[in-house]
């Protein structure tokens, strides 16, 4: 079984938890608000890929190609070699840090917990239209 999706709009890394006083002085952390409304974004997009379907199980396959918007303010030469390729986006968000939202994202939805992805392929480019295109795939298998 493959799922797959599109997740528009620049790819936003997951914040660090913030840290704060609550009732009678404890401390307590929160989520980054853009976190949270960029992972309920992902959740939308899964969700309406999932079209009802119960969480998958067992190991699994994600492919996610992550398009960075080219920046206006380069010029039009630069533009040219960042669509072909030949400029990368060696630039923030981090690769990293936007699979772990991703990820988090889709907890519930597509799958019970994201420690059944076992194969992760990731791709950063520029293009004119920001997003992620997630694939994901059960793999043969057997849980641990």
């Amino acid at each position: 079984m493959t799922v797959g999706f599109f997740v528009p709009g620049q790819p936003v890394a997951k914040g660090r938890p913030i840290a704060g006083r609550g009732y009678g002085g404890r401390v307590t952390m929160r989520t980054p608000e853009k976190t949270v409304a960029y992972e309920g974004l992902v959740a939308h997009a899964c969700h309406g890929a999932m079209k009802g379907m119960a969480p998958m199980s067992g190991p699994l396959k994600l492919d996610i190609d992550m398009r960075v918007l080219i920046p206006a303010s380069w010029s039009k030469k630069k533009q040219e070699k960042a669509r072909a390729g030949i400029v990368r986006p060696t630039k923030k968000p981090d690769l990293d840090n936007v699979v772990k939202g991703l990820c988090d994202g889709m907890n519930g939805i597509a799958y019970g917990d994201d420690s059944q992805i076992v194969l992760l392929t990731v791709r950063k480019t520029y293009s004119d239209a920001p997003g992620v295109q997630v694939l994901l795939q059960i793999l043969e298998g057997e849980s641990a």
